[in-house]
């Protein structure tokens, strides 16, 4: 079997493994993959940036929080129909990520990393000066029947599970295969050595430019997808919390891996759920794990496992 055949079959395997999850876990732990999954759309769209491009963002809360916002500002505020303002929340999240790598891209390594905080932080902003509009920190929450999709209600907890697994599981398998194709080799190339993809005659600032529209895009997505699912759409998704939160979930599950976002995802909401149960200092717990996994696993779960076990590991 080939690396790539053994790449699928790992995917097709952990997809089989979240769906065989429905039918054998507790119905709060069911719950919680549900919310994994949409964040690890959101992690997978950071980690096409960061792990397979090379890029420093700490502003895709704006991205996240652009295709929320335009969803559910479109079904709640404006009362379109459920599929229009997907598609809605989709353009606003492609829109503000074609505007903001534009811009952005103008600069390069540590002014990068800055000018894309300064956006999110616009962003963020942004939605508090409008709050008679977003409603700000409060948020709100959208109606249960606005959160219906050809006819399945999206609110009920198994049709949520499936749409999730639904999402995530065509999410992981595009994101396969794009780093196998040229295309994803070329942007692994820019994030290798730059200079040497330039002079081997790649328009490097057109494949940094087509991956922050499609991390941007992706994010988006996820926060879509999040405000359709659970129903709440608030200020708190644009913050800077927001834009760690990716960085932190692909730096834990393996920057560059495709099963990574997943696995920090996972990793990162559970160590704060049970250290919650404990202390008011859950952060600090999630920050001393992620200081020793940089110490004795660098390049994160998935990475440690492409290392030393799983060398065709995406």
């Amino acid at each position: 079997m080939t690396g790539k055949s053994k790449s699928y079959a790992l995917h097709l395997c952990l997809i089989a493994l979240l769906a065989a999850a429905f039918f054998i876990l507790p119905q709060y732990h069911v719950g919680v993959l549900s919310r994994v999954m949409v964040l690890a759309v959101y992690a997978m769209g950071y980690n096409m940036l960061f792990g397979y491009t090379g890029l420093l963002s700490l502003g895709h809360a704006l991205f996240f929080a652009a295709g929320m916002y335009g969803f559910g500002l479109s079904v709640q505020q404006g009362g379109l129909p459920t599929g229009l303002a997907l598609l809605i929340g989709l353009a606003t999240a492609f829109t503000v990520s074609l505007v903001v790598g534009f811009l952005a891209l103008r600069t390069k390594e540590v002014a990068f990393m800055i000018v894309t905080l300064m956006f999110a932080q616009a962003g963020y902003l942004t939605v508090l000066y409008f709050g008679s509009i977003t409603r700000g920190d409060e948020g709100f929450v959208i109606n249960t029947a606005k959160r219906a999709l050809f006819g399945v209600d999206l609110s009920d907890e198994t049709a949520r599970f499936w749409a999730a697994l639904l999402l995530f599981s065509v999410t992981l398998l595009a994101m396969a295969a794009l780093v196998k194709s040229s295309f994803g080799r070329a942007l692994i190339a820019v994030r290798e050595n730059e200079e040497r993809a330039m002079m081997l005659g790649y328009d490097t600032h057109r494949l940094k430019y087509v991956a922050v529209l499609l991390s941007g895009t992706l994010a988006g997505i996820g926060g879509m997808a999040y405000a359709l699912l659970f129903g709440y759409v608030g200020a708190t998704f644009a913050s800077v919390q927001y834009s760690i939160f990716p960085l932190l979930w692909v730096l834990l599950g393996g920057a560059g891996t495709t099963i990574g976002p997943l696995l920090g995802v996972l990793f990162m909401y559970y160590l704060i759920d049970i250290s919650s149960s404990f202390t008011d200092a859950y952060m600090l717990v999630a920050g001393v794990a992620l200081l020793i996994l940089c110490l004795f696993a660098p390049q994160g779960l998935a990475g440690e496992l492409r290392k030393r076990v799983f060398p065709w590991l995406p």
